[in-house]
């Protein structure tokens, strides 16, 4: 067994109340027909644990260049776990078996139409990783102690469909990540008690 596998999962499981706290519903902007998609946070098993993350081609129609988790839509039978695992397969090789998934948290409303859910789980560290060009440009991990941090969320504004709307930037080693992912981040630091998950 991990230790932080159990670390995660006891933190994780405590903390149902907080919801999408750190988090914005975009409900009010995001049209009346949602399409459910799940993502997976993939925590690195290692004393430093780190964050895998991606960077989108910036040929992709939607969200072109950005920073993500790997994830995408649900297809027909699937459900968050399912959805989110078959997309870290599709777009890292990172093989379903070598997830250890902790739980899925909240869904939220997303300003593009998704109903999105975010999927916590562990994976080994080191995995022989190969991106797919279609869908990943690049990928890095980032440690989650760094981005856990609240110090390191730095909050800002900006216009999306008309709207202002508040969003919070994380850098790290020049790895811009903001929007949903960050808000993403930002909430797994208000459920996690990070300085205990990465201090053990």
């Amino acid at each position: 067994m991990s230790a932080l596998f159990d670390r995660l999962a006891r933190l994780f499981e405590a903390t149902h109340h907080i919801g999408i706290e750190g988090l914005r519903d975009d409900s009010d902007i995001a049209g009346e027909t949602l399409r459910d998609a799940a993502v997976l946070i993939a925590v690195t098993d290692r004393p430093e644990p780190g964050l895998l993350l991606t960077h989108r081609p910036e040929t992709m129609a939607a969200h072109p260049g950005q920073v993500a988790f790997p994830g995408g839509k649900l297809e027909p039978g699937e459900d968050a776990v399912a959805a989110a695992l078959r997309e870290a397969e599709e777009e890292l090789a990172i093989q379903p078996s070598q997830v250890r998934v902790v739980g899925a948290a909240q869904p939220f409303v997303t300003g593009s139409g998704f109903m999105l859910t975010p999927v916590l789980g562990l994976v080994p560290p080191d995995l022989p990783i190969r991106p797919d060009p279609r869908e990943v440009a690049g990928w890095f991990e980032a440690p989650l102690r760094f981005v856990l941090d609240p110090a390191n969320h730095v909050g800002k504004t900006g216009l999306f469909k008309g709207h202002e709307r508040a969003y919070t930037e994380i850098d790290w080693q020049g790895h811009r990540i903001w929007g949903i992912t960050a808000g993403i981040i930002v909430n797994l630091s208000h459920r996690l008690a990070w300085k205990e998950l990465v201090d053990g």
